[in-house]
């Protein structure tokens, strides 16, 4: 095992629908979109990550932008392969190594994943020279990333609202008690709003700019303390052809993400309500933890919290929550017994 290990690096690795963070050394060092451009004639890569995501929505014939991830699974499996290639290639410890380490890596997974699913991270991250491969679920990364000591036997709620799906858990004595995956979270809200905006203005707008506007004037309540500016927003007028502009403000967007947000409600009630009396408790003293991208929504603490009548408490960097999890775990690897080969 000695030679093993001075040839190892281990890393934490968020594989996620929207974005992919990858862990090294305790400092995250990858964070980029999961976009992967490839020429459709070669099939090589020309880009992943932010570059890719520049392309997106402004390629010819020739290039094609593909998510790999879908709903927080892959959904393609070569160019999920290449797009972990070349982001383990950025990792400064392992940047212009003569031949490639082999990896020990935490990996982790939505947790209504089937078995297939899960073989295919495990063979993506084979191909990519991981000797050593653990899954953690993303509620349990989530929750550990926010601070609470999961091994109590105390029961906690986390929401984790990723770009793919929405991962709601209670979870007590290191493992998940209950839990309910929705497949509505950023990408659907995002879509939310392209189709608001296509429906109510004739304005068609791409998928990035349907996510600036979902950054900087996305809502879930209609009335908020600190209202962000009205924003802008170019598409084309989906009557004459021409390019135009409209001015959008947060409550057309609460009004275009209601939809949603009850469905993501519905499923934080289901899971309260299969939760074991004991939890229920629990829960009631300590609250409910966010995480995810999705969570940075603003009003939608408020709106769970109003539904649920709990505290809803929002991570410090909710981005990141899932990642530093993943990290931890990594960093504990032997002593967490609830990670899975």
């Amino acid at each position: 095992m000695g030679l093993f290990d001075f040839f190892t690096q281990e890393i934490a690795i968020d594989l996620g629908t929207a974005n992919t963070l990858i862990i090294h050394n305790n400092k995250v060092v990858v964070d980029s979109p999961s976009i992967v451009a490839i020429h459709r004639r070669t099939n090589k890569v020309i880009a992943v990550g932010e570059q890719a995501k520049h392309m997106q929505g402004k390629t010819h014939d020739d290039i094609k932008t593909i998510r790999p991830l879908k709903d927080g699974v892959i959904a393609d499996f070569e160019a999920s392969e290449f797009m972990l290639t070349e982001f383990i290639k950025k990792i400064p410890g392992i940047q212009g190594k003569l031949f490639s380490p082999s990896l020990r890596m935490v990996i982790c997974i939505p947790s209504g994943i089937t078995e297939v699913e899960k073989r295919a991270v495990k063979d993506s991250c084979a191909r990519v020279n991981a000797k050593d491969v653990r899954l953690i679920y993303e509620p349990m990364a989530a929750a550990i990333g926010v601070g609470i000591d999961i091994t109590q036997p105390k029961g906690n709620m986390i929401i984790d609202i990723g770009g793919g799906t929405t991962e709601i858990a209670v979870v007590a004595l290191g493992g998940i008690v209950c839990d309910k995956s929705v497949k509505i979270a950023g990408d659907v809200f995002t879509n939310d709003i392209a189709y608001y905006l296509r429906t109510h203005h004739n304005l068609y707008i791409g998928e990035r700019t349907a996510e600036r506007v979902k950054i900087e004037v996305g809502a879930a309540v209609e009335e908020l303390e600190h209202a962000p500016d009205d924003m802008p927003v170019q598409g084309r007028d989906l009557i004459t052809g021409k390019p135009k502009e409209i001015t959008v403000n947060y409550r057309e967007i609460a009004r275009a993400l209601d939809k949603s947000i009850l469905r993501i409600e519905d499923g934080v009630m289901e899971t309260l309500s299969q939760t074991p009396p004991e939890l229920a408790a629990d829960i009631y003293n300590t609250g409910i933890y966010m995480a995810g991208g999705g969570a940075m929504l603003r009003g939608l603490d408020q709106r769970i919290s109003k539904k649920t009548g709990l505290p809803v408490f929002l991570a410090d960097d909710p981005l990141r929550a899932v990642v530093r999890g993943t990290g931890i775990a990594l960093k504990n690897i032997d002593k967490f017994t609830f990670l899975m080969k």
